[in-house]
């Protein structure tokens, strides 16, 4: 039998590391829709910092920037874009 020197050696993949969502000249604002809005579902939910890959005081930030701007009617509660039907 033809055994190989290192049986268990990891596959060389190449992958490029994303690139984070909130640069660091970026301010975390109520009024900056463009940043807030990807941060947000199709629903209208707030992400997960998992899924937002920021850190925790960024999604806190991120957070209160959300809620301060539906309060002020600037985002919907919630984005129910189903029409009902009788």
């Amino acid at each position: 039998m033809n055994k190989s020197k290192r049986p268990f050696t990891k596959s060389k993949r190449s992958f490029r590391r994303r690139l984070p969502p909130i640069q660091s000249g970026d301010r975390i604002d109520y009024r900056t829709m463009s940043l807030i809005s990807r941060f947000i579902s199709e629903q209208g939910k707030i992400l997960s910092r998992r899924v937002n890959r920021v850190t925790l005081k960024q999604q806190r930030l991120i957070t209160i920037a959300i809620k301060q701007a539906r309060i002020l009617s600037l985002l919907p509660f919630l984005n129910n874009q189903k029409q009902f039907e009788r």
